[in-house]
């Protein structure tokens, strides 16, 4: 599947998924959606902040088992395509020199859109539809074998279901306010 999506020329389409792989490292495009919703949320009053808070503590999760955990006891090489180094040569990302499986930036996609799209459910097409974009992505650009972004996206759903099950059991408001400083220039 990897060679296939390898050898086919898609010149128009190159650099929409180079775009697509690059807009999400180091989760910058999560992270600025997440302070879109939650500046919007302010302003309507809507559940955007906490829906936003999951959202980047889901990437977190997904981040750490990915990343910390997984990749290293894989150690599974990045794909190289047989023989068709040209095509890909006009899909040029950074190459991580982390393992390959599972992918991280499938995970932290889908980590993000399952909390999210969960708490805020107008966002859940538009982030998975999004999330798929950056599975197709990392394969197109030759980064991952399909089986890679395969397990990032279960690694991320379950990440993001998971923070959104531990947050349901703290009540809303919990959370201990910070006392105003003892001067008020501090």
């Amino acid at each position: 599947m990897f060679d296939a999506v390898a050898e086919t020329r898609t010149p128009s389409l190159d650099r929409f998924f180079v775009g697509v792989s690059r807009s999400v490292d180091h989760s910058r495009l999560w992270l600025l959606m997440a302070a879109v919703v939650a500046l919007v949320a302010l302003v309507d009053g809507s559940r955007g902040r906490r829906a936003a808070g999951l959202g980047v503590l889901a990437i977190g999760s997904a981040s750490a088992v990915t990343n910390a955990a997984l990749k290293p006891l894989a150690g599974r090489r990045r794909p190289t395509p047989s023989g068709h180094r040209a095509v890909l040569g006009s899909r040029r990302v950074r190459r991580p020199v982390s393992a390959s499986f599972p992918s991280g930036h499938t995970a932290s996609a889908f980590a993000f859109a399952a909390a999210m799209g969960e708490t805020e459910p107008w966002t859940w097409l538009p982030l998975h539809a999004a999330a798929g974009a950056v599975g197709y992505a990392r394969v197109h650009t030759g980064m991952h074998y399909p089986s890679d972004v395969a397990a990032g996206a279960l690694i991320g759903a379950l990440c993001g279901w998971t923070v959104r099950r531990v947050a349901a059991r703290v009540p809303a408001g919990s959370c201990p306010r910070r006392r105003a400083p003892a001067f008020p220039w501090w």
